[in-house]
């Protein structure tokens, strides 16, 4: 029976770079699972603290060339509320950089990722499903479809939403829905978007317009499911029309590429993201809406994350209670941007008088307080160092006045 230190159960981006990091770090790792449906049309926002973990990984160069910078990032209430709220303009060289992060189409990305781990010496791609986890002794042994079984150390979870390793573990989650459908789609237009990602705020979501290279740009336009099956009804000339409309035509004329795809909301957290030689990456531990460029980099900072903390390979740094101490150490992060994604999308959701109100002086404020929205736009691209600017400035402050 072979013998793994690491097991990655799922092979889309999650579970793909949280598998090559492992490997990269000197463990022999298996990664589990078929290969992701290639016809994939979203795009992921990478963003900065992202690109430098790729830039490490030795994948940046391969895959920048498939991006498209995201300079600056615009906020415009849509909705025709009583309150709405002013159009703020984060800028990425108020922070000193030449673009938060950078747009990619997944199935392109997920290909340079395939390609690394073939070219891995100790990662090997085992591209069935895995169908029984027995957690019961001091290795987890893996039963695959083949037939073949296999033990490892640690099994990381990033097989999805409805995930078997997590069921394993016997690991409980909390759900919810919300009465909104996601449509995604790739367009091109007449003007430049000189790399900048406009974000209206609708009655029923955000849409969102994300640069791609050249004059394209990807598109998620979160609508109520009925609203959403009329759109993808539309022939694409009405749809090309309707995307033109939506942003008041600051792109020029628009012409949509291929058919729309659309996908449910709802989101979920697990009540733990590890427990004894089990750690969860990926939409296995979280899955909210898709606004804020959150969703991979959460998942990019899972896989960071364990990596840290179990270090290089030696004998000793893949005991029984790894995946306990994963779990302390991504806890604040997974609830704390969970709960914030959650809280202004069911704020653009609400027609409550005072919740509209807090939503549009919470955008005033950002838009005129300088400072605020660099330390918010800080706390987007490295998460924590918001934080500890905050804290050092204040320490520097009170030294300066006891002195």
């Amino acid at each position: 029976m072979d013998h793994y230190d690491i097991a990655v159960v799922g092979a889309g981006l999650a579970g793909s770079l949280a598998a090559i990091a492992l490997a990269e770090s000197g463990y022999r790792v298996a990664l589990i699972g078929p290969e992701p449906a290639s016809s994939d049309g979203r795009t992921t926002a990478l963003m900065d603290q992202s690109i430098d973990y790729l830039k490490k990984l030795n994948l940046w160069e391969k895959v920048q060339p498939l991006t498209a910078p995201l300079s600056t990032m615009r906020i415009l209430d849509g909705t025709n509320r009583l309150l709405r709220a002013p159009t703020v303009n984060f800028r990425a060289s108020e922070v000193g950089l030449a673009a938060f992060g950078y747009n990619i189409p997944n199935a392109p990305f997920l290909d340079i990722l395939r390609e690394r781990a073939s070219e891995t010496e100790t990662l090997d791609r085992m591209t069935m499903s895995a169908s029984d986890f027995d957690l019961s002794g001091d290795k987890v042994r893996i039963s695959l479809d083949d037939g073949r079984d296999i033990t490892a150390d640690l099994v990381v979870g990033a097989d999805g939403r409805r995930s078997p390793v997590r069921e394993a573990a016997k690991i409980s989650v909390s759900t919810w829905s919300y009465p909104q459908t996601a449509v995604v789609l790739n367009f091109s237009h007449e003007l430049s978007h000189q790399d900048t990602s406009t974000e209206f705020h609708t009655e029923s979501g955000p849409f969102t317009q994300v640069p791609l290279p050249g004059n394209r740009s990807s598109l998620v336009w979160v609508r109520k499911p009925d609203d959403a099956a009329a759109t993808l009804a539309l022939d694409l000339a009405a749809l090309s029309r309707a995307v033109e409309d939506r942003m008041q035509s600051i792109l020029g004329k628009v012409t949509v590429e291929g058919s729309p795809q659309s996908f449910p909301l709802s989101g979920m957290s697990a009540h733990r993201f590890g427990k004894g030689r089990v750690a969860l990456v990926g939409e296995a531990a979280h899955a909210f809406p898709p606004i804020g460029a959150q969703g991979l980099n959460l998942s990019l900072r899972d896989a960071m994350t364990l990596v840290d903390l179990i270090g290089a390979k030696t004998d000793d740094n893949l005991a029984g209670d790894i995946g306990d101490r994963f779990d302390s150490r991504r806890r604040l992060d997974i609830v704390s941007r969970t709960a914030s994604v959650d809280l202004l999308n069911r704020s653009l959701l609400s027609s409550f008088l005072p919740v509209q109100a807090l939503r549009a002086v919470g955008l005033h404020i950002l838009s005129a307080a300088g400072p605020l929205r660099s330390l918010l736009m800080r706390e987007g691209v490295h998460p924590g160092s918001a934080f500890h600017a905050l804290k050092d400035s204040l320490r520097e402050k009170i030294g300066r006045k006891s002195a």
